[in-house]
This record gives structure tokens, C-alpha cells and sequence, in this order.
């Protein structure tokens, strides 16, 4: 038997705004991660990424930080370790709704949450799901033989549909289309990308936008694509 360890390290950092479940969220892809051949690190404060002893033998980032702040040389650091060849990946709001005060954090990873449109106000129960709206998630027609989405159909899901700012720079792999309904101040439906891949120098970024919740992220669709996209964005 060799004698060279082939074990590869998962950094998982979470955090941030409470309601999108952090911990359980996050911790749903611990036995993952552990039965595929990473050792896990577990961190609730991305400062982690501006200690570069730690980032050099990390082989995935597994995000999971909504809103939040992070200091330029945690941004910094988390970037210079992705173009070494570490892999970033994330879903919804720990990924692409992190560190809004950072352009280059943005500029990583492809994509800003902008909105998720909620129920019509008449509508509205103050029940927690004001913003679940039903609405589908369509596999890119040319892109149906990229891994990560190969062999999947087309899913419908009732959550937070993401409206996201990115730029021309990502692979997408799935889009969703946002209704332009009565009384909403955009005119046309929109498109946007639902999950993406981005390289970055020697690196990789996977970001999927479902994953509000656990109950979310159990989708098997949905599920699928996590794991998939974290396989392919490891190094």
C-alpha cells in the first residue's frame, strides 16, 4: 500500500444571516464530503481565508455565509487560493448574497442576489413564505452533457426565486425566468442564470441559487447538483 496520503481537505465556513440555516444546511453535506475522502474543517468566521498556512492545503471551500462582511485580506485570500486551484462552491444566499461591500469578492465568484419577487401583496400571510413562489429550473439546452447537470430534467420548485446580477465570464449550466407580473416595475420576464460554473486561474467556482433551506437542498434534483458541483469544483 502506498504511503502518500490522498486524503483531501474540505473547509467548510458558515455563517451570517440565521435564516438561511447555516448549520443544518452545511452539516447535510458533511456525510458527503466525509465518505468521498475529505477531512473537514468547520469554521464560523471567514476571516480563516487570510491564514494562508490554511488555504494552501485546502482543496474545496464549501460557503455557506449569507450577508455578512469579511476583511480585504480574508477576500484576498480566499481569491489567491482559488487561482492556486482551490475549489469554491456554495447555493443561494451563502454564496451569492455574501460580503455585498465586496467588489472583488463579487468579481470570484460571477454573481450578485439582487431580489427573490414575492407573492402578489393580497397574497401575503407573514407566514415565512411571502416569497415562495413556484417556478422552474431549466437545464441550459447545451450544456445537458456537462456533469454536473447530465441526465437531469428540467424541475419546478416553490422557494425563493433568485433574480442575480453576473457577467458573461460563467459557464451556465441552468437558468430560471422571472414573470413579469402585474404591479412589478420591470416590464419583461427576465433570465437568469440558476446555477453556473466559473474558472478561475488554477480554480474553480460552483454556485447553484436554490438552497433557501434544508428542506430545499433535499430536493433530489437539487441535491444532485450540490454534490455534482462540489465534486467539480474540488481540486
Amino acid at each position: 500500500m502506498s504511503d502518500i496520503d490522498v486524503t483531501k481537505h474540505a473547509l467548510v465556513v458558515r455563517g451570517g444571516w440565521p435564516g438561511h440555516h447555516p448549520v443544518a444546511a452545511t452539516d447535510a453535506f458533511l456525510p458527503f464530503l466525509r465518505d468521498t475522502g475529505y477531512e473537514v474543517r468547520i469554521e464560523d468566521d471567514p476571516e480563516v481565508y487570510a491564514d494562508e498556512s490554511v488555504m494552501t492545503a485546502v482543496d474545496l471551500v464549501l460557503q455557506c455565509v449569507s450577508m455578512g462582511t469579511a476583511s480585504d485580506a480574508a477576500v484576498r485570500g480566499l481569491a489567491a487560493a482559488v487561482e492556486r486551484g482551490t475549489g469554491l462552491a456554495g447555493w443561494h444566499g451563502g454564496v451569492v448574497d455574501s460580503f455585498r461591500a465586496s467588489a472583488d469578492y463579487l468579481h470570484l465568484v460571477g454573481g450578485q442576489f439582487a431580489t427573490h419577487p414575492g407573492k402578489p401583496v393580497a397574497d401575503r400571510r407573514d407566514d415565512g413564505a411571502d416569497f415562495f413562489i413556484e417556478h422552474q429550473i431549466v437545464i441550459a439546452p447545451d450544456r445537458r452533457d456537462h456533469p454536473i447537470v447530465a441526465g437531469l430534467d428540467d424541475f419546478t420548485l416553490t422557494t425563493e426565486q433568485y433574480w442575480v446580477l453576473t457577467d458573461g465570464s460563467s459557464d451556465v449550466l441552468a437558468t430560471t425566468t422571472l414573470a413579469a407580473r402585474p404591479g412589478d416595475p420591470w416590464h419583461r420576464p427576465v433570465t437568469c442564470p440558476a446555477v453556473w460554473t466559473r474558472e478561475w486561474g488554477a480554480g474553480r467556482v460552483f454556485v447553484a441559487t436554490p438552497g433557501h433551506d434544508p428542506e430545499v437542498l433535499a430536493h433530489p434534483s437539487v441535491r444532485t447538483i450540490v454534490e455534482r458541483g462540489i465534486r467539480w469544483a474540488s481540486r
